[in-house]
């Protein structure tokens, strides 16, 4: 595709926009990719107001091809979010070692315990790191001491899973259409080409 012009943006979402409304205009047609699931990472109106951003960068016929994360059975959520091997356990555990590490804390990694609930009104995965103890825990680069009680927990992640008409009203909020979805075989995850309005 000798034609076709790409520009990656590596920021944080509202440093990318910015760069992106900077963007000499062309005239000719662009689509922004927002691939994998991080929608589902920001509540309602946070989605919505990032989306309206990517939108206001955008001119009338361009298009975003969004990713999300669809609803699925709950046991299927659980079983990926709390998965027997560990691995999302110690991804979210991976969180205080950092603190540790980056801001000298003192967290013992040995009294938390990783919490996953399915949230079914809000259609959203919710994770947590729970106190297995009453304890203190100290940062000392930000001059933080933080008491738990036994089962208090750490909020660390939302997950929102979408289905396809909270996707449309999304998009409509933004100022898109949703034009065209694609879906794995097991319509578990979705790819959504959202095109601008006028």
């Amino acid at each position: 595709y000798p034609t076709l012009a790409i520009t990656g943006y590596a920021s944080d979402y509202d440093g990318a926009i910015a760069a992106m409304r900077d963007r000499e205009r062309t005239g000719v047609r662009r689509l922004a990719l927002f691939l994998g699931s991080n929608i589902g990472n920001l509540d309602e109106l946070a989605a919505c107001a990032f989306l309206s951003g990517v939108r206001a960068t955008l001119d009338h016929g361009d298009a975003l091809l969004l990713g999300a994360d669809l609803r699925k059975d709950p046991d299927v959520l659980l079983d990926a979010y709390d998965d027997p091997l560990g691995v999302t356990a110690a991804f979210n555990l991976n969180l205080l070692g950092r603190i540790n590490r980056e801001l000298d804390g003192d967290f013992d990694l040995k009294l938390f315990s990783h919490v996953a609930s399915w949230d079914e009104a809000d259609g959203c995965m919710r994770i947590h790191l729970a106190s297995l103890v009453e304890q203190t825990v100290e940062i000392q680069a930000l001059g933080i001491r933080a008491s738990f009680a036994e089962g208090e927990t750490i909020h660390t992640e939302d997950s929102r899973k979408y289905d396809l008409a909270s996707i449309d009203r999304l998009a409509v909020a933004a100022g898109f259409e949703r034009v065209q979805t694609w879906t794995d075989t097991a319509g578990r995850f979705s790819s959504n080409l959202l095109v601008a309005g006028g």
